[in-house]
């Protein structure tokens, strides 16, 4: 039986990761489904070691954050494995000229993760089309981290986060991380990229925050506006803070797709149904004492997970907190025009009633479409990005 699951589970994760390959072209997406295809593509990589990407420059660093330790090797041996970046100050992550695709990032930030931004800019714009808490861009919002296993976003022991979205470009990649923090923060990093022709559908990829605390009493949480154009919908992740006893999550998430106003094209039954759960993440088992309990169950798949469950301490540390993704990669949200998404903060009251909730919630979410975008809306201030 063990063994059916497991060649059950091996066949869907071969299916999915197939899928990502539909649309592949020249390299800039590399699977198990066409690995062994030749290309033109030419792999490159920047880190702190190879600043630039460029062939046959990586480890020729003489001064570093490793320049101390490696004082009897001398060049070659890891003297730039890291970089510093002050308080206050924006660090040019990778800058890439031509024509390319970003196929993997990692790294690990230290500090305070929702006071470091990470911005991304697509040939040579100045609005930028990734911007985020540099924690909840890799669904890590509450500063803590939690084990994520998924196709687009992997966090590994320890706080290692790993990005998988691909991210074409036509003649400029620029990817900046801003310290707010009135600490300076260690980086480790590494992009990885290919540069090779790029198709002329290919859209440009994009990723917004918002955050809202507390929700106004009836209010509806906005995920994103505004979107304008082309494109697909193709993520969502929720860092959501309780303030209620209870459940939290009957709301129901609303896509509003090319015109729609007072209704949506698109109806969620249920917030753990939109993450592909189901009542209330809840399983029962019994403890020590033979007694059943009923707990939150945390989950990752390739496609969804409720990846973190904060639960709380009973002295400061009061409030449950929750982490939460889902990935559209083979259910993209198309649109042709424009795109509104909202979701609904629900619990119940006495008498089998809905109680609309004033809770904690920041997200981040996650399209492609073709430029050019509207402007993203302020990034709240540092107290108001504050864990708290």
């Amino acid at each position: 039986m063990k063994k059916k699951l497991l060649a059950c589970v091996c066949f869907c994760l071969f299916i999915s990761v197939a899928t990502l390959a539909q649309g592949s072209f020249n390299g800039i997406e590399s699977n198990m489904s066409n690995i062994y295809r030749l290309s033109g593509a030419k792999t490159r990589s920047i880190s702190p070691e190879n600043f630039t990407g460029a062939k046959g420059q990586g480890g020729m660093a003489t001064e570093g954050t490793g320049k101390s330790a490696s004082r009897d090797l001398g060049q070659g041996w890891k003297v730039s494995p890291s970089v510093v970046i002050k308080a206050h100050t924006t660090f040019t992550v990778a800058e890439i000229d031509g024509s390319g695709s970003i196929q993997h990032i990692w790294m690990t930030p230290t500090g305070v993760w929702r006071n470091s931004i990470i911005r991304f800019y697509w040939d040579g714009e100045t609005s930028p089309s990734v911007e985020a808490p540099v924690g909840d861009f890799f669904c890590m919002g509450w500063n803590q981290y939690a084990a994520l296993q998924s196709l687009a976003v992997c966090v590994n022991p320890g706080s290692a986060f790993n990005c998988y979205w691909p991210m074409p470009f036509r003649k400029k990649c620029r990817i900046t991380m801003e310290n707010i923090d009135d600490r300076d923060m260690v980086l480790y990093y590494q992009v990885d990229y290919v540069l090779t022709e790029v198709p002329s559908d290919a859209a440009y990829f994009h990723a917004q925050f918002r955050r809202v605390n507390p929700l106004p009493y009836k209010g509806v949480y906005t995920l994103v506006d505004n979107i304008k154009g082309r494109g697909q919908y193709v993520g969502t992740y929720l860092a959501w803070g309780v303030h209620n006893n209870g459940w939290w999550g009957e709301g129901e998430i609303k896509f509003y797709i090319d015109g729609d106003t007072k209704y949506p094209t698109i109806n969620g039954t249920g917030t753990e149904d939109y993450f592909c759960g189901s009542y209330d993440f809840d399983t029962k088992k019994k403890n020590a004492a033979g007694v059943e309990e009923v707990n939150y169950t945390e989950f990752t798949t390739p496609y969804s997970g409720l990846c973190q469950v904060i639960k709380g301490d009973g002295h400061y540390q009061v409030s449950q907190r929750f982490g939460l993704y889902r990935w559209h990669i083979t259910d993209p949200i198309r649109f042709e025009k424009d795109l509104k998404v909202t979701i609904q903060a629900l619990g119940w009251r006495s008498e089998g009633r809905y109680l609309p909730l004033q809770d904690d919630i920041a997200s981040t979410v996650f399209w492609y479409q073709a430029e050019p975008h509207n402007t993203f809306p302020v990034l709240p201030g540092k107290d108001a990005l504050e864990v708290n």
